[in-house]
């Protein structure tokens, strides 16, 4: 369905019924990302999956100032209040995890229990912060100038992905069909309004979250955990749930297994 909020027209997939929850995809995503979880999912849960801004069949505005964090957190909550949907749980996956993390310290009333796979809370100094926007910079530049099906062979070839290769030609395809059908203009805005190196930095703020955290991290993905090794260490009732030989999206690698991890962890909170 489309719903608009903010004078953004939003893609929004619902499925079942029961506790709401709400799907997050990454960078390059949209809902279909999380079509196998979903599916499964929605026999006892109602699931909720949004394109976020720039993606799949949501908005891809020009302002960049559109694409911050805050405003797209301000947006999902009017998508939940015109659901009638007063609490969540939240499930996101890397970008869409930190949109997760960055909508449950602005609206905490809305949300029921965290489940972040492969994200952080951003970049802690100014210096990094800097950096990455630099670099952000630079990439939405090279989509501009190069079009969306060169950036494609650049970024599944990225080390991030590199576990992906183990995937079937079909699912492979999949993945690259859906980062294609991405627009130029909302990518590189992502990136700009939404990079890590655009979020305010929010390791200062984890402390103040009183619900349940899970962090779901492949063991691949040394990078991600140790960032979720070191958000338990100053928040140790975050639980972390690592997949083995799993790497950064680890529902399009094990969906199956993800799947099941989710159907246990939602029993326990």
């Amino acid at each position: 369905m489309i719903l608009q909020v903010n004078d953004i027209r939003y893609f929004v997939e619902v499925k079942g019924r029961g506790v709401p929850l709400v799907f997050l995809h990454g960078f390059t995503g949209d809902t279909t990302t999380w079509s196998r979880i979903t599916d499964r999912l929605s026999a006892t849960y109602q699931c909720i999956s949004v394109d976020l801004i720039g993606h799949g069949r949501t908005d891809s505005p020009q302002d960049v100032r559109r694409y911050t964090m805050d405003q797209v957190s301000e947006d999902l909550c009017c998508i939940l209040d015109e659901l009638g949907i007063k609490e969540a749980v939240l499930i996101g996956y890397s970008m869409g995890g930190r949109t997760a993390l960055y909508f449950s310290l602005k609206y905490p009333h809305k949300v029921k229990s965290l489940l972040l796979e492969s994200a952080s809370p951003g970049l802690e100094t100014d210096e990094e912060r800097a950096d990455r926007r630099k670099k952000d910079q630079e990439l939405a530049e090279r989509i501009e100038r190069e079009g969306m099906e060169r950036f494609v062979d650049f970024w599944q070839e990225i080390p991030l992905f590199a576990s992906q290769k183990r995937l079937s030609d079909t699912e492979r395809s999949e993945i690259r069909n859906q980062r294609l059908n991405q627009s130029v203009t909302g990518l590189s805005n992502s990136l700009r309004g939404m990079g890590t190196g655009a979020q305010d930095s929010l390791w200062h703020k984890i402390d103040d979250l009183s619900i349940p955290v899970h962090l779901l991290v492949g063991e691949l993905d040394e990078k991600f955990v140790r960032i979720a090794e070191i958000m338990k260490k100053r928040h140790p009732e975050f639980e972390i749930v690592t997949f083995s030989n799993t790497g950064h999206a680890i529902h399009v690698e094990e969906p199956r297994k993800f799947g099941t991890i989710i159907e246990d962890l939602l029993l326990t909170t």
